[in-house]
């Protein structure tokens, strides 16, 4: 289906160069100046600014839009374009094409404004990437839904979409674990046992245990902490996957950053910005003042290896060795993407934290070090969560502590089970990245309007029920004369159309929660609309009731599209 915004903005600048050939307007490079709904519906669908040509042109802003309208080429989906001051085109749709779409997006079905513009190219999303020392938490479910939800939509813009969790299973947090697993195997075996400060408290490691008692007897008595990492490493990773599952999120690939240290990766990477004059040996970076070096002196440090990573903007340099030779998390982090650039992705977005931003700065820098661009390399930063409710003696929210299988955190299991996996999904998605959420337990699982996730699948589970009643009566929508559809079905129907629009705008910007807040806006066009666009009332006309049949089956495509879009499922009955 057309993108009737960039179909406007083609037409526009289609004319701009026939005034321009013309000598009605000097030449000059036609600037990307988007076509946008207007603030009032009274405006009109569509307008187009002619005021940021006004330098350019060296004509009053009305009199360059004038001179486009003279020279439009005809638009199919047009009924009328005006001039309006200072120097706006305002666009009406016409209420044909309107009617068209209906059957239009009834075709398109699931892939409905499936787009091209990733057309050929491919797509990596890295999310989660939590080391398996550990269930997934709720801090790594917003994660988790933001980076799902962006590869669906690249999906949906015609990406082929990777989805990839990094992460590393070496280190000190693994070899707590394996300790601690070890100690609270001994414990289920009967041992006195006390755990160290520092270790694992979690009881979901009290769980892991009594699994390997019932599976392996006392047969691990005597086996070292080793064995115990391998064991741990598996059933956290089942467990991860599991709970993962649970809210419809799958990954095509794990990659262990301890594969970089085998395959001598990083000293590889190290090598090449070496020889491309960006490393240095000094127990201090270079830009270290009097005072920094009197306390290094005095420390009595090694000389490290440093990435001069100034060079390209950063505020000091990095350790990318230490002095006693081993590599910051830096060094991997650096050569892991270089892996990913290797692989052939036009894009990898990596789904952080907001306390990976320093880090994301200087991994691109070291990518630049390296002599590769780090242009495909994208980030979005994803603020704090926690699970809140109502206190009533308090006045205010607190957050919800109440994991039994997890020690000091809660888990996406203790969420999926406090509420639902679709109410996780909306509610994850339903915040710009950048801000902080409290995930307010009361709220969604309300069976009202209040809960947008109820809000917005009701949309499609009153479809549903049309269809079903209409089954029930052997009325069908064959045939449907959609000139019959009142101004209602068509104003649902120019929201709808945005849909395209949105989808493109969260893929170009990486903003995946913007297709959150279209749904919502959607169904609060939906809801009055179905309240008054009856289909089976006594007092519709028969011819009248198939096209709303159509509306309505139109509509269902929309909501189903978006639902998918967002990871949630599309219920016929609530």
């Amino acid at each position: 289906m057309k993108l009737l915004n960039k179909e406007l903005e083609k037409a526009i600048a289609e004319a701009l160069r026939a005034a321009q050939s013309t000598g009605e307007l000097p030449r000059f490079e036609i600037p990307e100046i988007p076509v946008s709904p207007p603030k009032r519906a009274d405006q009109g669908d569509l307008s187009y600014p002619a005021m940021g040509l006004a330098k350019l042109a060296r004509r009053k802003p009305l009199d360059i839009a004038g001179l486009i309208l003279s020279n439009m080429p005809d638009l199919d989906f047009v009924c009328e374009l005006e001039l309006a001051p200072p120097g706006f085109i305002n666009c009406v749709v016409s209420q044909a094409y309107l009617r068209q779409q209906v059957d239009a997006i009834i075709a398109e079905g699931d892939a409905l404004f499936q787009l091209d513009i990733g057309s050929g190219k491919r797509a990596q999303v890295e999310f989660v990437s939590a080391n398996p020392s550990g269930p997934i938490t709720i801090g790594h479910t917003r994660g988790a839904v933001v980076g799902d939800a962006m590869a669906r939509l690249l999906e949906a813009a015609g990406y082929d979409v990777q989805r990839e969790y990094y992460y590393n299973n070496a280190g000190a947090q693994m070899i707590k674990l394996g300790k601690s697993l070890r100690l609270r195997y001994l414990e289920q075996l009967g041992a006195a046992v006390e755990l160290p400060a520092g270790f694992y408290q979690g009881e979901y490691l009290v769980d892991v245990a009594a699994d390997l008692v019932a599976e392996c007897g006392d047969s691990l008595r005597d086996a070292p902490w080793q064995r115990f990492i391998d064991l741990a490493e598996s059933r956290m990773f089942a467990w991860i996957k599991r709970s993962l599952a649970s809210i419809d999120i799958e990954h095509d690939a794990f990659f262990n950053e301890t594969s970089l240290f085998e395959s001598d990766r990083i000293w590889q990477v190290l090598d090449v910005m070496r020889e491309n004059g960006h490393i240095y040996q000094s127990p201090y970076w270079e830009g270290a003042d009097e005072a920094e070096i009197a306390d290094v002196d005095a420390k009595g440090y090694q000389p490290a290896t440093w990435f001069r990573s100034t060079s390209f903007g950063d505020e000091k340099d990095r350790v990318m060795v230490k002095s006693d030779g081993e590599p910051t998390y830096t060094l991997p982090d650096i050569a892991y993407h270089c892996d990913k650039l290797e692989r052939g992705f036009d894009i990898a977005v990596n789904v952080l934290g907001t306390d990976h931003f320093s880090q994301a700065q200087v991994v691109k820098h070291g990518i630049r070090a390296m002599g590769m661009d780090p242009e495909p390399i994208q980030v979005i930063f994803n603020q704090m969560v926690r699970a809140v409710r109502w206190n009533e003696d308090l006045g205010e929210y607190e957050a919800v502590k109440q994991s039994k299988r997890a020690g000091d955190f809660d888990t996406l299991d203790d969420l999926v089970e406090m509420t639902s996996a679709d109410a996780v999904r909306y509610h994850m998605l339903a915040r710009s990245p950048n801000s902080q959420l409290d995930f307010d337990v009361d709220q969604v699982v309300k069976q009202s309007n209040e809960n947008p996730v109820y809000y917005i699948q009701n949309a499609y589970v009153r479809c549903a029920g049309i269809f079903r009643e209409a089954a029930e009566r052997g009325v069908n929508d064959d045939g449907a004369d959609l000139n019959l559809l009142g101004e209602d079905e068509l104003r649902f129907i120019r929201k709808a159309l945005e849909l395209g629009n949105v989808i493109e705008q969260a893929v170009t910007h990486y903003e995946p929660h913007k297709i959150a807040f279209y749904a919502h806006e959607l169904a609060a066009v939906f809801h009055p609309i179905y309240d008054r666009v009856r289909v089976l009332h006594s007092e519709v006309p028969p011819e009248t009731a198939k096209a709303r049949l159509r509306f309505y089956r139109a509509a269902s495509v929309v909501f189903y599209r978006l639902l998918r879009l967002m990871g949630m499922s599309a219920p016929e009955r609530m």
